[in-house]
């Protein structure tokens, strides 16, 4: 059984910055990449960063409006990806959600089968 935990969500100034985190358990060695995505109420999920994790990974993809600010990065040791938020601003404001899969598309949410709760972002 797959489980993705998120934690490091809250409210924070405009300006401001915060590190989501997200514990993998139980993970399947298939899976080939992490992603972030957020959702803001009334609109669609959105792919905020995504890392590809398996041999050889590493590469790395933003959604235009989190270029520069944002930074996605996985500890295998701790089986951990992270994602750092700084200059933060009032549109970031959403759920963030990690998820996990065999992915070709990393921006598609369909692509990934495992997915976390969530954790509230909100800026101000």
């Amino acid at each position: 059984h797959v489980q993705l935990v998120e934690s490091g969500g809250g409210s924070v100034q405009a300006g401001g910055s915060l590190r989501l985190s997200c514990a993998v358990s139980g993970y399947t060695y298939s899976s080939n990449c992490m992603g972030w995505f957020r959702q803001a109420p009334g609109r669609e999920r959105e792919v905020v960063a995504a890392m590809y994790t398996g041999a050889g990974g590493g590469s790395k993809q933003y959604a235009d409006s989190t270029q520069g600010r944002f930074t996605i990065s996985y500890d295998q040791t701790k089986r951990t990806t992270y994602l750092q938020m700084n200059n933060l601003k009032p549109e970031d404001t959403a759920m963030y959600y990690c998820a996990a899969g065999s992915v070709i598309l990393p921006g598609a949410p369909s692509e990934y089968r495992h997915w976390g709760q969530g954790t509230q972002v909100t800026v101000s």
